[in-house]
């Protein structure tokens, strides 16, 4: 076993006893006989990573058995091992090793999702969408989904997060355009619109992720502020519409505490505040 923690259970934990008559060994199917999971969570599969793969099996075979369950249609449905499964394909096998478990729905996407994470082979929204499947249609809480998969809380929560951003954002996360970490820091802008410009300026700019939670948190700033900041009353809006005018300037009242206030009148050039300064008598 190697060093590197192994991911909760494992496929072990979450099976159940195999029947005595299944414990003698493996058994074979026809490659026809296997058919793609209901419940895969991944998504893509690289074609050259296949092809490392087929020519790995085309020489020694399919050394680990796929993990499957009978169809009520006939067949087996893989449960953890389509990767395999499409390199034997493309290696010109016609069997396959399988191993048959009788299994529920949940208990079959749960297997095959640790089988995906302890190899590593699903992308951060591959991941975070098959978590979010966990809670939603089979009711597991975060933590949950931790013990299944092996991984800490915040994890799982930091992986649904990633779905709130726009569709946009996810494919480009997805295709490793955006980093996770890219991912998360965006959820920091206020909007999406924010949120799509952002993330185009970290791809064309090759940003950090530090970069990008810098310009997030000042985009988000000055919403904040504008958020924080009441709306001005009827009057207040009337009378900088009738100062506006009167002056042919854009003016600001800004009410402060009890009855004091500050008014602001902004000007487009030397010629244009003369022409304020002479309505306001205030010329030569």
């Amino acid at each position: 076993m190697s060093t590197k923690k192994r991911l909760g259970r494992g496929l072990d934990g979450l099976l159940p006893a195999a029947p005595s008559k299944e414990t003698k060994g493996t058994h074979t199917a026809r490659i026809e006989e296997l058919h793609q999971g209901r419940g895969q969570p991944r998504q893509r599969f690289d074609d050259g990573a296949l092809d490392s793969l087929a020519a790995s099996i085309a020489e020694h075979g399919v050394l680990e058995p796929i993990l499957v369950r009978k169809r009520s249609s006939g067949g087996f449905e893989i449960i953890a091992g389509e990767r395999r499964w499409r390199a034997a394909q493309r290696a010109g096998l016609k069997e396959v090793p399988i191993f048959v478990r009788e299994l529920g729905e949940a208990a079959a996407f749960e297997a095959a999702l640790v089988e995906n994470l302890q190899r590593e082979d699903l992308s951060p929204i591959e991941t975070a969408r098959a978590f979010a499947r966990l809670a939603e249609e089979f009711g597991h809480t975060q933590e949950q989904i931790a013990q299944r998969v092996g991984k800490d809380r915040s994890t799982v929560a930091n992986a649904l997060r990633l779905l709130k951003l726009p569709e946009a954002i996810l494919g480009w996360v997805d295709e490793g355009q955006l980093s996770e970490g890219h991912g998360r820091a965006l959820l920091g802008c206020p909007d999406v619109p924010s949120m799509l410009e952002l993330a185009r300026a970290a791809i064309s700019q090759q940003l950090s992720v530090r970069e990008v939670e810098r310009r997030a948190r000042a985009t988000a700033a000055p919403a904040q502020k504008k958020a924080d900041k009441p709306a001005k009353s009827a009057n207040v809006r009337d009378l900088e519409r009738r100062l506006s005018h009167s002056l042919g300037a854009t003016v600001a009242v800004d009410p402060k505490k009890g009855e004091k206030g500050v008014i602001t009148i902004a000007y487009d050039g030397y010629d244009h505040l003369d022409t304020i300064l002479a309505r306001l008598g205030l010329e030569g």
